[in-house]
């Protein structure tokens, strides 16, 4: 049996995505920017897919920006933020759990001058909201905190965090990484004082490469892209049809089911958390409850190495993660773990268990039945 229980890193593309992308390379294959008939039929697909996206977060299709995935997505809220207000101020404010596509681009913008405050929190991943409004000034122009922490699958208060920044400071913007929240929670930016939002179709069931970026029709920023002026200018470059075809399939897959779907992972999670607490030197990092989301789980394992355990998992064709596959193929010790807390003898025995509603109760009593035995072997091994 083969069991994937890497879906945060990314999922498995849906047959109607697939149906989709394959007609638009088929058959609508025409540059979406061109005058002719064949360029007007591809320019559908792009619509379509902008009104899809629109629908499912209760904002406008021309507030939908689509790029390349999340990391560019990310970049743009963040350069793009610092380019159109810098001379209304350069202070920005991220959170210490923020995925590297929001912390480095954050940290090159502080090396060419803006000031870079980044906020502590709890040991449940929560943005300490007292910092918060203590930090926010005249000068921030913009903060960014992730909707959903890719490691332990915590879940920041966004509506509060709004409400903080609005009152302190109606003119800093509030951007939302949505990477790992997109069709997992219900989001609604308007109501939510949400002023840019990232996603990444490969994380539900869309195709790699391609993402989009929610920018409220009253902020401007500056884009960081230029050429033909494409997408009004924002975002130039011949459109990824194919890509965003899919990816506004995938969506409205994922929203029309999304209750059924959600109570699915949901059981399945809570199955494998409740087995997991009943293993010996087992320590879960995440917690239950709307404070986390319904896809993650982070546990420790006292005395195992996560790679180690990572690739004895693999050879019974079970997939996993340690760290971040999104950061890079070595991600080294997690700065997550770090900030909340996690003892320094686990930091680098944590793994990641991310469902998606493929999966099925047969691959979770696979994973923790292989668990429950190699994990005894793998510790006398170990003290050899």
């Amino acid at each position: 049996m083969d069991a994937y229980f890497d879906n945060s890193a990314s999922t498995k593309v849906s047959e109607k995505a697939i149906d989709i992308m394959l007609k638009t390379m088929r058959e609508d294959y025409a540059n979406s920017s061109a005058k002719h008939i064949k360029g007007v039929d591809a320019e559908k697909y792009v619509k379509d897919a902008a009104e899809t996206i629109a629908k499912t977060l209760k904002v406008k299709k021309s507030e939908i920006i689509f790029t390349s995935g999340g990391t560019e997505s990310n970049n743009m809220a963040l350069l793009g933020t610092a380019m159109a207000k810098k001379r209304l101020g350069k202070h920005i404010i991220i959170s210490g759990i923020e995925h590297p596509a929001v912390y480095m681009p954050a940290t090159f913008l502080a090396e060419e001058g803006f000031e870079l405050t980044v906020l502590p929190v709890d040991k449940t991943g929560r943005v300490d909201l007292e910092v918060l409004k203590e930090s926010i000034r005249e000068d921030t122009i913009l903060v960014s905190i992730m909707y959903v922490n890719n490691e332990i699958g915590a879940v920041e208060p966004v509506d509060e965090i709004s409400k903080i920044i609005k009152s302190k400071n109606a003119n800093t913007l509030f951007h939302v990484d949505a990477i790992q929240a997109y069709t997992k929670l219900r989001i609604n930016p308007k109501t939510q004082g949400i002023d840019m939002l990232s996603a990444s179709g490969h994380k539900f069931h869309g195709p790699k490469g391609v993402g989009f970026l929610y920018i409220d029709g009253n902020v401007k920023i500056n884009p960081i892209i230029f050429g033909g002026g494409h997408q009004r200018g924002m975002r130039s470059g011949t459109l990824n049809t194919t890509g965003i075809a899919g990816m506004g399939v995938a969506a409205k897959e994922a929203y029309d089911e999304f209750d059924d779907r959600i109570e699915k992972i949901k059981s399945l999670k809570n199955f494998i958390m409740d087995e997991l607490e009943k293993i010996d030197g087992a320590v879960l990092n995440t917690g239950r409850g709307d404070n986390f989301a319904p896809q993650i789980i982070s546990v420790s394992f006292e005395d195992i190495r996560a790679e180690v355990l990572l690739h004895a998992l693999e050879d019974r064709g079970i997939y996993v993660s340690s760290g971040s596959a999104c950061s890079s193929n070595h991600p080294g010790i997690s700065g997550t773990l770090k900030a909340v807390g996690i003892r320094e003898d686990l930091l680098d025995a944590t793994i990641r268990i991310s469902l998606s509603e493929l999966n099925n109760m047969d691959e979770a009593k696979y994973l923790i039945d292989n668990l429950k035995e190699l994990l005894p072997l793998l510790r006398k091994f170990v003290r050899k």
